[in-house]
């Protein structure tokens, strides 16, 4: 019996085992169930700047391909597929989105002088999830001449079981090439490429023209293992090769082919499970892909026109009435900034299906209790063989499409806070996909990189996760949101349905909270800590002396050394915030037992946030440490983490502690800047020190909940007068401050950005970050306090 203790690595492989076969029942379900789903199709490829694929694992993908191919030395670097950063782009990304019906993205690719628009649209009915249409339209930009030469490849890949071959009656035709496909979950299906007689092509000026013209479109099939399918920019360089290998054995290096039919895919039209069309352009051009179910409605290029306009009309019509920004932000500047930010963020979201590195080991060193335990974890994580977790599926938005185009757990939660207002379907979606993703103790990875196209964007180093690492919670907030939608008259027709989803997710997110408390645990009894509970402390496991990474917050200053009795600020408020949304839910589902547990629970936390990590002396919330002489003792670094307590919304307007909280993030030698609030202090030592990750740069999401609990001091009929007229002050500041800020950049760059210098306001690190940045769009329609505080702005 021993050998089946609960932290026997056997009982877990079993477990994990019988948990990974309960999946794939849950898989072939939602397969079976996807033919009526009008989310089915989508640009569910958010690591392309253009590939759309069905929420359906091994199924159908497609991708765009393009460059400009006047030249060779551009024909050969610059063909685009992922999006990248640095490869030569004035802004990219969705102008207009909606999941449920298309939207229109715009590409200002500056290295191929060629502006493209992308307007997808989908068409909903019949059993297999609908049609959906593409138009591509190409504009040379303004240093480009009239004769600018451009090559696009599509490419369709099937990854499973399936039919997909082009029809022989149409590859002859130069206007329509047909791929007919069949799958199970998808049916029959035809997708046909077509493009006006308006459109310029090349002429023959080279004796292979005989071989290859280039005045209709190419094709090539090709049989790929599965795996290979997405490495489809390998893929067409290859058969390029090979044609421009011949060519040169049969011309020579002196008499090659132009570029643009040099650089073009080789024709075999045969079967297999990659399909590629090429087009080559002179100058503008536009071309419409159109993916037709045999069960759905039929969509043309007549259609498709009328199709773009209404999704067009209907998106402004929604935007307007859910997301117009409100005084001062009322120029129509700002509103086109609004729906440009949302969609990204919406227009982001993707389907990822794959295995993953999980460290199973369960090493004794990982509950880091030695000192010096971060050289223990090291040695054993060298040690450690990685598996592979089987297949799993993840429906989720991303932070940023050319750098983070996978899950992030603690990204997530702020994403969806504006997608809920939008749709609470998707939004429901999307929290299920991530719970599903949970392992029978509770864990969570924290990053999904889920199979290998995923793993191609992660350094080595961090493509293995660890089931004892935690991050932040962040999908707590939006339960709150569905708690709030219960109530909300708008939502009665959904009522029903969001209450029987939080009841499936209950277990879940008790599972999870448990698991917090289990393996977060902070050690409050051996160092003869004072507080009101024996219990309630918080430690991250996955400390170095640079890092916590699990805590969000990579590069925060912390204790030093790292130690085993550490306790931290933020870790124990996102469990205090975990225990006061369960308190809610489980009194709403009438879960009696549960709701004395957590009452208890959470008024502890509140306690000892106070009792623990209140430093008198800096009159700031700290982290603590044990010292030299084994006492406990606060490490204040003020900034972010000096202000968790107040972000998770753990401090009422009444509290105490609340005049100091709103001093320090009004300071200007402290956080306080024009730009937004900083990561930490001016005045601190490590200010803008090494990474500087987490050291002094403005963060959005950080500061959209800083907002938010400010508005509702600002809000609170208890609240002391001083306090309520310094809170609605401050947010009537910092709401401008940061929207401002985050438009100016984006004005000037075409981009959102990871963080902004609080010095400059410049947008840095990582670009077209348009995840938690988005939240600027929310912030943009909060309420408008100026009146209230005697500030006086027109429009900015």
């Amino acid at each position: 019996m021993s050998s089946f203790s609960r932290g026997s690595p056997l009982l877990r492989r079993l477990l994990s085992c019988l948990s990974a076969v309960l999946f794939l029942c849950i898989i072939s379900a939602h397969a079976a169930a996807a033919g009526n789903d009008t989310l089915l199709w989508g640009p569910y490829r958010p690591n392309l700047y253009f590939g759309v694929r069905p929420r359906l694992p091994n199924s159908l993908m497609t991708g765009l391909l393009w460059a400009n191919t006047e030249t060779f030395a551009t024909a050969q670097t610059n063909f685009r597929h992922t999006c990248e950063q640095n490869e030569g782009m004035a802004g990219y990304g969705w102008e207009e989105y909606d999941a449920r019906n298309g939207g229109r993205q715009t590409i200002h690719d500056t290295g191929n002088k060629i502006d493209l628009t992308i307007d997808f649209v989908k068409i909903p009915g019949g059993q297999n999830g609908g049609s959906w249409a593409a138009r591509i339209k190409g504009t040379p930009r303004e240093d480009a001449h009239a004769n600018l030469v451009t090559a696009l490849v599509f490419y369709a890949g099937m990854e499973g079981l399936g039919q997909l071959a082009f029809e022989d009656d149409d590859i002859d035709t130069k206007q329509k090439v047909t791929l007919h496909g069949s799958t199970t979950d998808l049916g029959d299906f035809d997708i046909v490429f077509t493009d006006p007689v308006e459109n310029r092509m090349p002429y023959k000026t080279h004796p292979s023209w005989d071989e290859k013209p280039l005045d209709s479109p190419l094709t090539c099939s090709l049989q790929l293992p599965p795996d290979a399918i997405w490495q489809a920019k390998n893929v067409v360089f290859a058969s390029m090769k090979q044609d421009i290998d011949k060519f040169l054995q049969e011309y020579g290096q002196e008499n090659m082919p132009p570029p643009w039919a040099a650089f073009a895919i080789s024709q075999d039209s045969g079967p297999g499970n990659f399909h590629m069309v090429q087009k080559i352009f002179v100058g503008e051009f536009e071309f419409d892909v159109l993916f037709n179910s045999a069960s759905g409605p039929s969509i043309s290029t007549d259609t498709l026109t009328k199709a773009i306009a209404e999704s067009s009309t209907s998106f402004r019509a929604k935007f307007d009435n859910i997301f117009k920004p409100l005084t001062p932000f009322t120029k129509p500047a700002y509103t086109s900034f609004a729906e440009s930010m949302f969609s990204n963020l919406f227009g982001g979201i993707g389907y990822f299906y794959g295995d993953s590195l999980v460290d199973r080991s369960y090493a004794p060193e990982y509950d880091e209790d030695n000192e010096g335990f971060w050289e223990e974890t090291a040695e054993a994580r060298a040690r450690a063989e990685v598996v592979k977790d089987p297949a799993r599926e993840l429906f989720t938005s991303v932070p940023s499409r050319p750098f983070f185009p996978r899950g992030f757990l603690w990204d997530e939660g702020f994403h969806l806070v504006p997608i809920a207002e939008w749709d609470l379907e998707i939004t429901m979606e999307i929290v299920k996909s991530w719970f599903n993703l949970m392992d029978e103790d509770g864990w969570i990875a924290r990053e999904q990189i889920l199979g290998p196209e995923a793993r191609s964007k992660v350094p080595p180093e961090f493509q293995v996760q660890y089931p004892h690492y935690a991050n932040p919670p962040t999908l707590f907030l939006i339960i709150d949101v569905l708690m709030d939608k219960l109530s909300d008259p708008k939502y009665s027709a959904q009522k029903s349905r969001i209450d029987s989803e939080l009841r499936s997710l209950y277990p879940l997110l008790k599972r999870q909270y448990y698991w917090f408390r289990r393996t977060q645990f902070g050690d409050i009894k051996s160092y003869d800590r004072e507080a009101f509970s024996t219990k309630e402390a918080y430690r991250w496991r996955g400390r170095t002396p640079q890092h916590i990474l699990t805590s969000g917050l990579d590069d925060y200053p912390r204790p030093q050394p790292p130690h085993p009795g550490e306790l931290h600020t933020d870790l124990i408020s996102w469990v205090g915030l975990m225990s006061k949304t369960l308190l809610r839910l489980s009194t709403i589902l009438s879960e009696t037992d549960d709701s004395g547990d957590f009452r208890t629970q959470s008024t502890a936390i509140l306690r000892n946030i106070d009792d623990l990590h209140w430093s008198a002396e800096h009159k700031t919330y700290c982290d603590a440490t044990i010292d030299d002489y084994e006492d406990s003792v606060h490490v204040c670094h003020k900034g972010y983490i000096s202000l968790f307590p107040f972000m998770t919304g753990l401090m009422p307007a009444t509290h105490p502690n609340l005049p100091h909280i709103l001093n320090l993030i009004r300071a200007e030698d402290e956080l306080w800047s024009p730009y937004g609030i900083r990561s930490l202090s001016k005045s601190d030592e490590f200010y803008g020190t090494d990474e500087n990750y987490w050291r002094s740069p403005i963060w959005m999401n950080m500061n959209y909940l800083i907002l938010k609990n400010l508005l509702a001091v600002a809000q609170a009929p208890d609240a002391p007068a001083k306090v309520k007229t310094q809170a609605t002050k401050i947010y009537t500041e910092l709401r401008t401050n940061l929207v401002k800020n985050v438009f100016d950049q984006w004005e000037a760059t075409g981009f959102a950005w990871e963080q902004y210098n609080p010095e400059t306001g410049a947008g840095q690190r990582t670009q077209h970050f348009t995840g938690w940045t988005s939240l600027v769009v929310v912030i943009m329609r909060m309420p408008d306090l100026s009146g209230e505080v005697g500030i006086k702005h027109g429009e900015l």
